[in-house]
């Protein structure tokens, strides 16, 4: 079965005050190129989270992302009231011992500034309880993605079946030009033969030189060959297992040897331009199979 790598997954999850969200997006690569953006406080845990990945995804140019969304209230920095009380008893201690008159509007903002009255209290250490669930949100996210690929990866799969078979119908129709061109060959040497004046030759060694000639020029193996390759890649996507994708770029890369084969030895006209059909199937096998996995 073939799978996509291009894909998209995205899960949330809540927390107590807190939403985890996870999104993973993949495009094609030879390997897997992973970048991820991490909320602090699970960078520790970068490692498994790519260990997580890699045995998911096997390959790909792949963005991880995960990231944390509070509530207000629980994100906001709290005042410390009691150092402001604090604070304010001071401020006018000295007020009324310096004989300073304290200005309301300037008090407040002075308050606010002084040191630790806003103090952030940040969640420093990660629990096993948080991170099982952080844990359930990357699954969710990458079976979504694996989803996402095999439903990509149908949709190649059937893409592929039709140029193989437009592949393997222009394969046949080169039959009937195969047939008639020993024909006309024979009739082109015989018509120049007799354009030369007085010429003698032994018509035994004709024949050989024809039989020669025909036989450098014979696609009958060529033709063998790629009606073995277009079988063996539609065995290929039924297949279960890793490097399909690449097993089938290897099986086109066969099928363009002999396509090219057949042209360099096709001196017609119609079985060239029918030549020119199946590589035009065969590259647009190639631009896509470089997304199969």
């Amino acid at each position: 079965m073939i799978m996509s790598m291009t894909g998209y997954g995205k899960s949330v999850v809540a927390y107590k005050d807190k939403k985890i969200n996870v999104e993973i997006k993949s495009l094609n690569s030879k390997s897997l190129d992973l970048s991820t953006r991490i909320a602090p406080l699970y960078r520790e845990k970068e490692m498994e989270i790519r260990q997580m990945v890699s045995r998911k995804l096997e390959r790909g140019k792949v963005d991880f992302s995960i990231w944390i969304e509070q509530d207000v209230a629980a994100v906001a920095t709290p005042i410390n009231v009691s150092l402001v009380e604090n604070y304010y008893r001071q401020i006018g201690d000295l007020s009324s011992s310096l004989g300073i008159p304290m200005s309301s509007d300037m008090l407040l903002p002075l308050l606010v500034h002084m040191p630790d009255v806003l103090t952030k209290t940040d969640q420093i250490e990660l629990s096993d309880e948080e991170w099982a669930v952080a844990l359930g949100a990357i699954d969710q996210a990458l079976d979504a993605l694996v989803d996402f690929r095999k439903q990509e990866g149908k949709a190649l799969e059937q893409m592929f079946k039709e140029k193989i078979g437009n592949i393997s119908a222009l394969l046949a129709s080169i039959e009937p030009y195969e047939a008639s061109r020993v024909e006309k060959i024979r009739q082109r040497i015989l018509a120049g033969l007799e354009q030369i004046p007085e010429v003698e030759y032994d018509k035994n060694r004709l024949e050989q030189e024809l039989i020669y000639y025909i036989e450098k020029l014979d696609i009958s193996e060529e033709k063998q060959r790629l009606a073995n390759h277009l079988k063996y890649f539609c065995e290929t996507m039924a297949e279960e297992g890793h490097g399909v994708g690449k097993k089938l770029g290897f099986i086109a890369q066969e099928m363009g040897r002999e396509i090219n084969t057949t042209g360099s030895k096709s001196n017609n006209a119609e079985m060239q331009n029918i030549v020119v059909k199946m590589k035009d199937e065969l590259e647009q096998i190639k631009e896509q199979v470089l997304n199969a996995l």
